[in-house]
């Protein structure tokens, strides 16, 4: 084995070294160079003026999520948004109810209320003729009901009969007095 105290040239051929750059070259490669710095920094600039603008939302041609929509719309895509299908269906059906039910029906009875939760609505009656009445009708109006409004919208009906005036205890009564029993307490 001999050592070699020279400087080792490398196994393969000889790689050739990249020309030196001459003036055009060189200006065109420091050119190059120049505009893609100047777009980095524009891009940037331009991503903070639309930070500071909002995040960069503007309304232009086409449709936002901002632009102005009809009043209809407004309302049905707030009411999609809130989950008010059900009661505002119901309330369109207290306002269609001679529709609904009948002219004659809807003179002496009228829709007081909808309970969501146990989905049932409060109908009261002009007369306890007429309760019963539509107690009998009842289940016919609940199909009724659902088939307008959607499956399950309405399960029972609750009929009230007329309501009374309210009880007076005599005309010699103590202002503030809740009847007889808050003498004895």
């Amino acid at each position: 084995m001999s050592e070699q105290s020279g400087p080792q040239e490398p196994a393969g051929p000889e790689q050739p070294k990249p020309p030196e750059l001459s003036g055009v070259d060189l200006a065109r490669q420091a050119l190059v160079a120049a505009k893609e710095q100047a777009r980095a920094r524009g891009a940037a600039a331009q991503q903070k003026k639309q930070a500071r603008r909002g995040g960069g939302l503007r309304s232009g041609a086409r449709a936002d999520g901002r632009d102005p929509l009809p009043l209809g719309a407004a309302i049905n895509r707030l009411i999609t948004e809130r989950g008010w299908e059900t009661p505002a269906a119901v309330g369109g059906v207290m306002g269609r109810w001679p529709q609904l039910v009948g002219a004659e029906v809807a003179q002496h009875c009228e829709p007081q209320k909808y309970d969501e939760d146990a989905r049932v609505l409060t109908v009261q009656c002009d007369s306890t003729a007429w309760a019963t009445q539509l107690r009998l009708l009842a289940p016919t109006l609940v199909a009724r009901l659902n088939e307008d409004l959607g499956h399950g919208s309405v399960k029972i009906i609750k009929v009230l009969g007329p309501g009374g005036p309210p009880r007076r205890y005599g005309s010699l009564r103590a202002p503030g007095s809740k009847g007889p029993g808050d003498t004895y307490g």
